[in-house]
């Protein structure tokens, strides 16, 4: 080609000549006329890419491609460099298919990136490294979608080789873009910009999506509006330019970005991202036939899954609102097909499809589809609301513990709408009835969710009242009556009742058909009330009359047969059953009331019938309840006296099998697994029927029958204290201290482990309560022979109790012999009461044997008692006496002892007055005197005891005569005993007598009354030493 920058021909050698054919490429020749020129003259391949390029440029594709494609092996290749051209030739093929793949309305996709892919694979062996190559190869992985890594190495080479390499900065820039890197994206759409402020209008353009990407607004706008100065045709930016004015939600805005939409349309009536915002914006004018034809041309025009979801939700909700549900469940349907993981609005709407589909099947889809959207929005309150509807009508235990996950986040989301809008109305009431499905969703026998649904039913009618300036509507107070109900406030829920019925009367002037309906159910309800308060008359008045106006009204008869059966009317209780079946002849209720009746009066086989009707029953063939009555059947016929022993292995694997049934289909079932631990009780298998029970009592504590089935185990396990512990709990717990099963089962443990008083006892208990129990008797009947058989047989019962137990036996007899033609045969063998009664018979003519014996026996016992009486008595006697001698001896030694006394105080006294005399005698008998004093003080030092007194003075001592002589003189001897008493004053109290003779010593005292003074005390202490008994002199 010419070496002109702006080259007007090319030049074509001609094959072994130095001409040439110049070519205008303003006036091109066919492409076919071209090719054989090229082929003709075996033209090097340079020439080749330079004509296709030239016929690309004009538009001539068809030509572009096959000049190509027979380059690849027509071209000469005999020159330098020419392995570049050759790379340049492949490569340039391939960018014109991944272009064509491009294309929205290309149906041929795949093939063609696979024939790019070819092509690329073979350039990549001529030149690997060249960085046209790799550019071209980084965006054809870049457009595939899932080399995105691939495509990034490939731009990260070009960029170490070339930094400001502009292609590669924009390959970067959309690589950080779909890994939601919008900051580093925006900074490789800034470098490419300023490496060439002159670059494409597009550049400008992702640069304001990556403003929009990051909140910033504004600068998204700049950019956009920048993109629209560069290019006016950019459909790109006009419709960036409409959304961020539609979503300022003002008129004039949104005035605004529907007139770019529509010039955007203008440009190019074919772009399926300006056709769904069009459609869009229809739908909310209501004009639904646009919006139809916007989004189906839309869709037709376009190859993209994300835009064609976006075209079949805008049909399907066209449809939807019309009521054309057919059309929108297709809709909707196919738009999840297309639907990218974060668009989750066709999901919703189909689900309310299902919803309305309404069968169980299509619940579940449904609830599949919310599932879905909860997951990309997992606060959105209104997809939780309908999942936990749809949640608590399922039968599946799985299902209604989600239900309980989503309403108790429902609860969550209402409270925290209430503390922002308190005065929301709707808010409070919803608040409540989440409230009270949670209530109805759990086991655990609480009321907080009861109260907390009172407590925002509360609010609401306060707001009503007070800010709406409304009267409160008879469907809250309604509800507000029925939680009372709930709760036992009888007398509020009452009350509550009055007001509705009221209001209902009032209101069924604006809405007479709805207002009477809803009247229906509230005198419904205060039947109930009635019955829970004991109003039965005004209970049957209520349902009768809602008969009168309403004779199909199932629950009213089952209602007015149930009262009939608690009053023990039984076969009128039958007639009201049999006429709900009149108007409905499957009703479960109805079947499983009758079977009841029949199973309360031990008819078996009638009983199973109903049952089994109902599970015959195509909708209620999964019924729990009438399954584990069957099972309860089969179960009772093993506690039968008379069953059939080689029916009972059959009888325990139907149990079995219909107890396994209901667990399958709902696994958290106590009741089932309650059945199944008493089969494994019944074929021996003790262990593992306890861990059964011991399971179940750990998952709720609320059912008496686990507590009982778990003392029968303890019974088996010979574990009685156990046992009689677990019956007694169960009786407190449950307040069952009346139940006369309750008390045969604790009385049968009091048995078992040999306590027959405490049996008795309570059999006798049993025998108050239930006085006409065949069953009781014959326990009771048990209990008085085994204890009168005891009686007996002990060698040491006493008349008494041989005579009691006779008496006993006697009673016992009279039992049996009643029992054995009068009693139950349900429950006990009749034959074995009559041979019961023979064995009584036969102990009562052994009787008369045991009595003589005790009547014996207690003779030489009263006879042995009165002997030990009479040795008890001859040996009280004798001790008596010689405690009489003994006190006698003591007297007498007493009293002699006081004689002594005397003796020596007289003694004293006459030696005192014999002192006193010689003391005033005249001195010249001083001598004498003195000889007299050293006696009398030697006698007195030697004397130690009373004894040596008493001998020296029976040896004649005048002195002793003196003393007898003074003995009569009361004056003096009174005087002495003050002296004794000063004396043994001063015994007693040493300080005293030392003070005493400190001052004798002051008053220089002779030697003689020194004398005097020390006999005084000698006979002090003497007196003192014999009245040791009695301080007081005689």
């Amino acid at each position: 080609p010419n070496n002109n920058n702006m080259a007007t021909s090319v030049e074509i050698p001609l094959r072994d000549t130095d001409e040439v054919i110049e070519l205008d490429l303003s006036q091109l020749p066919d492409g076919e006329e071209v090719l054989g020129i090229l082929k003709q003259e075996n033209t090097t391949l340079n020439i080749w890419l330079t004509l296709a390029l030239e016929y690309y440029k004009q538009d001539k594709v068809q030509d572009f491609v096959q000049i190509l494609e027979t380059a690849r092996t027509g071209a000469n290749l005999d020159y330098p460099n020419h392995e570049k051209d050759q790379m340049t030739c492949l490569d340039t093929l391939a960018a014109y298919y991944v272009q064509q793949a491009r294309k929205e309305k290309n149906k041929d996709r795949r093939t063609e990136y696979s024939q790019a892919t070819q092509l690329y694979t073979m350039a990549d062996k001529i030149i690997m490294y060249d960085q046209n190559h790799l550019l071209g190869r980084a965006c054809f992985c870049l457009l595939e979608g899932d080399k995105m890594d691939q495509a990034d190495a490939q731009f990260n080479f070009v960029m170490n080789q070339s930094p400001d390499n502009i292609p590669s900065l924009l390959g970067k820039a959309c690589i950080s873009f779909n890994k939601k890197d919008y900051k580093g994206a925006l900074a490789y759409y800034k470098k490419a910009l300023r490496t060439n402020p002159n670059c494409p209008a597009d550049v400008r353009l992702g640069m304001a999506h990556c403003f929009y990407k990051l909140n910033k607004l504004d600068r998204a706008r700049q950019a956009f509006e920048r993109t629209l100065e560069l290019d006016p045709t950019s459909v790109g930016a006009l419709v960036g330019i409409a959304l961020l004015d539609l979503n300022n939600k003002d008129v004039e805005s949104i005035r605004n970005g529907i007139k770019l939409l529509s010039k955007g349309y203008q440009i190019d009536p074919s772009c399926p991202m300006v056709l769904n915002h069009l459609a869009n914006h229809f739908f909310f004018k209501k004009d639904y036939e646009k919006v139809q034809h916007l989004a189906l041309h839309s869709f037709h025009n376009t190859e993209n899954e994300a835009v064609q979801a976006e075209s079949c939700y805008q049909l399907a909700r066209s449809f939807h609102i019309q009521g054309d549900f057919d059309q929108a469940f297709q809709y909707y349907y196919q738009a999840t097909q297309f639907a990218s993981p974060t668009f989750v609005l066709p999901y919703y709407g189909l689900g309310q499809m299902y919803i309305y589909k309404g069968d169980e099947q299509d619940r579940e889809r449904a609830a599949e589809c919310f599932e879905k959207v909860l997951k990309a929005y997992p606060n959105n309150y209104e997809t939780m609301k309908i999942l936990g509807s749809i949640y608590t009508q399922s039968d599946h235990p799985d299902k209604q513990d989600l239900a309980k996950k989503h309403l108790r986040k429902q609860g969550k989301i209402y409270s925290k709408v209430t503390e922002q809008y308190p005065d929301d109305v709707e808010a409070w009431i919803e608040l409540a009835q989440l409230l009270e499905r949670q209530q109805s969703t759990t086991t655990t026998g609480t009321t907080d969710g009861v109260q907390g649904a009172l407590g925002a039913y509360g609010t609401a009618t306060s707001l009503v009242r007070d800010r709406v300036k409304a009267d409160v509507p008879p469907e809250i107070l309604n509800n507000i009556a029925a939680l009372h109900f709930r709760l036992g406030n009888l007398n509020e829920a009452k009350k509550y009742y009055e007001v509705a019925l009221k209001r209902c009367g009032e209101e069924s002037t604006h809405d007479e058909v709805y207002y009477k309906s809803i009247l229906v159910t509230m005198q419904y309800n205060l039947g109930r009330l009635c019955e829970e308060m004991y109003q039965f008359e005004d209970a049957v008045d209520h349902y009768k009359n809602i008969l009168r106006d309403h004779s199909n009204y199932i629950d009213c008869y089952l209602r007015l047969g149930c009262m009939a059966r608690d009053r023990g009317q039984i076969y009128e209780a039958s007639e009201w059953f049999k006429e709900a079946l009149q108007i409905n002849s499957e009703h479960p209720d109805a079947w499983s009331l009758i079977g009841n009746l029949h199973l309360a009066k031990q008819e078996w086989g009638p009983g199973q019938k109903k049952f089994e009707r109902i599970l015959k029953h195509e909708q209620t063939q999964n019924d729990a309840y009438s399954m584990l009555a069957l099972g309860n059947v089969w179960l009772q016929t093993l506690h039968n006296p008379t069953r059939d022993k080689e029916k009972e292995k059959r009888h325990q694997d139907r149990a079995l099998a219909m107890y396994k049934q209901v667990l399958r289909n709902d696994p958290k079932n106590i009741f089932a697994a309650n059945g199944i631990g008493a089969v494994l009780a019944h074929k021996g298998y003790i262990r593992e029927a306890r861990d059964i029970f011991a399971q179940v009592r750990e998952a709720t504590a609320d059912v008496p029958d686990v507590w009982l089935n778990l003392a029968h185990v303890y019974i088996e396990q010979r574990q009685f204290i156990s046992a009689v512990q677990m019956y007694e709990n169960c009786a407190r717990k449950f307040k069952r201290r009346q139940d006369p099963e309750l008390l045969l089962y604790l009385a049968r443990a009091y048995f078992k482990c040999g306590k027959y008083q405490e049996c008795k006892k309570t059999l006798l208990r049993a025998r108050h309560v239930a006085p006409h129990d065949t069953s009781v008797l014959y326990n009771t009947s048990i209990v008085l022979q085994q204890l009168a058989t005891s009686a007996l047989q002990n060698e040491k019962s006493d008349l008494k109790t041989v005579l009691g137990a006779v008496t006993e036996l006697e009673l016992s007899q009279g039992y049996f012999t009643y029992l054995s033609k009068n009693g139950d045969r349900m429950k006990f063998d009749l034959n074995q009461a009559a041979k019961e009664s023979g064995k009584c018979r036969d102990l009562l003519s052994q009787a008369q044997y045991h009595v003589s014996r005790a009547r014996r026996q207690d003779e030489d016992e009263r006879k042995m008692k009165e002997d030990q009486e009479r040795e008890k008595s001859a040996l009280r006697e004798k001790q008596l006496e010689e405690e009489r001698s003994r006190i006698r001896a003591q007297e007498e030694k007493m009293r002699a002892l006081m004689e002594q006394r005397a003796q020596i105080q007289d003694k004293n006294k006459a030696s005192m007055a014999k002192k006193m005399v010689e003391d005033e005698a005249p001195k010249k008998k001083s001598g004498g005197k003195n000889r007299k004093q050293k006696v009398q003080d030697d006698f007195v030092n030697d004397g130690s005891s009373s004894d040596a007194i008493v001998t020296k003075k029976k040896k004649g001592d005048p002195q002793g005569k003196k003393k007898r002589k003074l003995k009569t003189k009361k004056e003096r001897g009174g005087d002495r005993q003050g002296s004794n008493d000063e004396s043994s004053d001063e015994e007693k109290n040493p300080s005293k007598r030392s003070k005493k003779f400190s001052s004798k010593k002051q008053e220089q005292l002779s030697a003689k009354q020194k004398g005097k003074i020390k006999s005084r005390a000698y006979i002090s202490n003497s007196d003192s030493s014999l009245s040791s008994d009695d301080n007081q002199p005689s």
